[in-house]
């Protein structure tokens, strides 16, 4: 699994180097305050990046936050029920037991 997980960052490493290698146009970003001169080929990487993070934190603030403060709940809610006595098999009438 973990062969399979480093080939695929490297195809995507690869295909980000031909991203860069292909888009040399100098561009000028206008931020609020600065301007950033760099290559097309930066930005687009640069904002590719930029999405995957805060795509990555919007999952993690709507679905994993909640998830983890439900198993926390259901976690204590355990703890503190007494525990059920330990169940014991029926045995059979043939066995002598």
């Amino acid at each position: 699994m973990n062969t399979v997980r480093l080939i695929i960052a490297l195809l995507f490493l690869a295909i980000g180097l031909v991203v860069g290698v292909l888009n040399t146009q100098p561009i000028v970003l206008k931020l609020l305050f600065t301007d950033i001169p760099t290559s097309s080929g930066v930005a687009i990487i640069l904002s590719l990046l930029f999405g995957v993070i805060i795509g990555g934190l919007m999952v993690m603030a709507a679905m994993v936050l909640p998830l983890y403060a439900k198993l926390r709940k259901a976690t204590r809610v355990s703890a503190t029920a007494p525990a059920a006595p330990p169940v014991v098999p029926p045995t059979s009438p043939g066995t002598g037991l």
